[in-house]
């Protein structure tokens, strides 16, 4: 809501910059996105190679009581 209100404001004191960024965020959120998968993959193997490490000591630590 308060994006909102400040693209609003931002209509209302400067309209040109406002519809150029109007335009641009849907291309702005395009190019971004592969770059936001690839974090999300990178933390996934970082997850995995933590999970992996730790699975011999969860192993030997055995059932809890």
């Amino acid at each position: 809501m308060v994006a909102f209100l400040l693209w609003v404001l931002l209509l209302v004191l400067c309209w040109p910059i406002a519809l150029l960024a109007l335009v641009l965020y849907p291309i702005v959120w395009l190019i971004l996105l592969p770059l936001r998968l690839v974090g999300i993959t990178v933390s996934a193997v970082f997850a995995f190679l933590g999970a992996l490490l730790m699975l011999p000591a969860r192993v030997l630590r055995g059932r809890p009581v």
